[in-house]
C-alpha cells in the first residue's frame, strides 16, 4: 500500500484506495455503525464536557472495559476509543457511535452491539444518562447542543450553513444506523452501488424512526430524512450520475468527488482551511503552499455524504437510528440483498424499475409518511415487502446459522412484522404515545436502548 503522505501527482493514484479495498468473497464481512443520542432523565442533552458528560463515559469505558483512547493530536481531547477492530466515536453533537468490527455474520453483529450496551449500562445509570435509538434528537434545539472538540467539526460548523438549511441539524441532532459492505472488484462495487442507491429511499421508509422535534410530535415519520434533503446537495443525495445506462467504474465516482468543495487539510495536528476549493483544483494548484497527498484524498472522500458512499466499503447511509431489537435488521437486510447472487440479481431487477425522478419526488413524502408514501405509482410498503422477500431468500441461501440452528433471517423478523402492516418503527412508536401526556417520560420509556 502506498504511503498516505506521498504527494499525489496523477489521477490514477486516486483509484488506489478503492482497488486496495477489493476482497474475495471468502473475506467479505459487514461492519455496522450505530449512533445514539444521550439525554438526562429530564430530557436535557448530554454534552461532551463535564462530570456527567460523554467524555466521562469514554473515560469509564477505558478504565473498566479495556478500550484505548484516541486523540487527534498530542494535546487534544479524547475523541474516540479503539479496541481491536471496533471503535467508539463521536458525532458533532456528542452523539455516541459504536463503529463495529467487520464481522462474518449478523449473529456476531447482534452480540457485539448488545455487549456494547451492557458496557454502557452501568456507567450510564450512575451518571443518569439514557441513550435513545432515534434518528433525530427528540427534545433539544440546535442552540442547546455543544460541538465536540474535533478539528473538522469547527470547519463544517461554519461552512455547511452556507450550503443548505439543515447543515447544523444534520451535525448536531441526527443519528443513524449504517451498514458497511465489501466488494470483490470494480464491477462488483459499481453494481452494488447502483442497486443500493435505487433502493435507498425504500430502506429509508422501512427504518423511519424520528417523529419528534424539540419536544413535540412533528407529524413526520423521519425528520432525519427531511433534514438530509437540504444539507449540501453538492456532496449528498442519490448521485444522479449513477442512474443512467452509461458504463461506469471507479473513475466516474472519482470525477464527481473531485468537483465537490473541500473542508480542510490536516497537517501535524493542525488544519488548513480550504472550504470552497474543489479537490480537482487542490490537486492541480495546492493551497497556501500545501500539496495534495493520498491522506488528503481519503479525508476528502470521507467528507462526502451521499445516500450510499463508496470508500473502502460501500456504506448504506439512509436509515434512522433504531431500538436495540432493530439495529441488526439493517445490516441483515443489506447482506441478504447484496451478498448472495440470486438475491442481488433480483434486487437489481427490482431496482431497475425505479426512475430517478420518481425517487427524488418520493423522498419528501417518505420523510412524512414512510411506508405509506408513494413511489413510482405504488405504495412504498409494496416495494418494501418485495425487498424483504428478496433479502430473506438471500439470507436463507447463505445459511449462516447461530448456535440454535437459526439462520440470519431471524434478525429481520420484527422488521417484517411491521413492514407487512405498512408500519415503520416511527409508526409503532407513535402508537405508544399519548399526545395529551408529557412527552419526555414516554420517549425515555419507549425509545431507550
Amino acid at each position: 500500500m502506498a504511503s498516505s503522505h506521498v504527494p499525489l501527482t496523477s489521477l490514477d493514484q486516486l483509484l488506489e484506495p478503492f482497488h486496495e479495498a477489493e476482497k474475495p468473497r471468502s473475506r467479505w464481512r459487514i461492519g455496522t455503525e450505530a449512533e445514539k443520542c444521550g439525554v438526562y432523565t429530564d430530557g436535557a442533552p448530554v454534552p461532551y464536557m463535564g462530570e456527567r458528560g460523554v467524555g466521562a463515559v469514554l473515560a469509564e469505558l477505558v478504565k473498566s472495559h479495556g478500550w484505548f483512547e484516541e486523540r487527534e493530536h498530542e494535546d487534544g481531547d479524547v475523541i474516540a476509543l479503539r479496541r481491536g477492530d471496533a471503535s467508539v466515536t463521536l458525532e458533532p453533537g456528542a452523539q455516541l457511535e459504536l463503529s463495529g468490527a467487520p464481522l462474518a455474520t449478523i449473529h456476531e453483529t447482534c452480540s457485539e452491539f448488545r455487549a456494547h450496551m451492557r458496557e454502557l449500562s452501568d456507567i450510564s445509570e450512575k451518571l443518569g444518562i439514557v441513550w435513545l435509538g432515534l434518528g433525530f434528537h427528540p427534545f433539544a434545539r440546535t442552540e442547546d447542543l455543544e460541538f465536540v472538540p474535533k478539528l473538522r467539526y469547527g470547519v463544517m460548523r461554519k461552512y455547511l450553513p452556507t450550503r443548505g438549511k439543515h447543515g447544523l441539524d444534520m451535525m448536531l441532532r441526527t443519528c443513524t444506523v449504517q451498514a458497511n459492505l465489501d466488494y470483490a472488484s470494480e464491477a462488483d462495487a459499481i453494481r452494488k452501488l447502483r442497486v443500493s442507491l435505487r433502493l435507498q429511499p425504500i430502506v429509508t421508509a422501512m427504518f423511519a424512526n424520528s417523529p419528534f422535534v424539540e419536544g413535540r410530535l412533528s407529524g413526520e415519520r423521519s425528520h432525519r430524512a427531511r433534514v438530509w434533503l437540504d444539507v449540501d446537495n453538492d456532496r449528498a443525495g442519490l448521485l444522479d450520475f449513477a442512474w443512467d445506462d452509461k458504463p461506469m467504474g471507479y473513475q466516474r465516482y472519482i470525477e464527481w468527488a473531485l468537483d465537490v468543495p473541500m473542508f480542510l487539510v490536516k497537517r501535524d495536528g493542525k488544519i488548513v482551511h480550504n472550504t470552497g476549493q474543489t479537490f480537482r483544483r487542490f490537486l492541480a494548484e495546492g493551497w497556501q503552499g500545501v500539496r495534495a497527498t493520498k491522506e488528503d484524498w481519503v479525508t476528502h472522500v470521507n467528507t462526502l455524504f451521499p445516500e450510499v458512499r463508496l470508500k473502502r466499503t460501500l456504506e448504506m447511509r439512509g436509515a434512522d437510528s433504531l431500538p436495540t431489537d432493530l439495529v441488526c435488521a439493517l445490516p441483515a437486510l443489506w447482506k441478504g440483498l447484496l451478498y448472495e447472487d440470486h438475491a442481488l440479481a433480483a434486487a437489481e431487477s427490482l431496482a431497475s424499475t425505479i426512475r430517478l425522478e420518481d425517487a427524488k419526488a418520493a423522498r419528501p413524502a417518505i420523510a412524512d409518511q414512510a411506508l405509506r408514501a408513494r413511489l413510482g405509482g405504488r405504495e412504498v410498503a409494496e416495494w418494501a415487502n418485495e425487498l424483504l422477500r428478496i433479502a430473506q431468500g438471500g439470507l436463507e441461501r447463505l445459511s449462516n446459522l447461530n448456535k440454535s440452528g437459526e439462520d440470519e433471517r431471524i434478525h429481520l423478523a420484527r422488521l417484517a412484522s411491521m413492514t407487512t402492516k405498512g408500519q415503520s418503527p416511527a409508526d409503532w412508536l407513535l402508537e405508544k404515545i399519548d399526545p395529551a401526556a408529557p412527552l419526555v417520560p414516554q420517549v425515555l420509556s419507549h425509545a431507550r436502548l
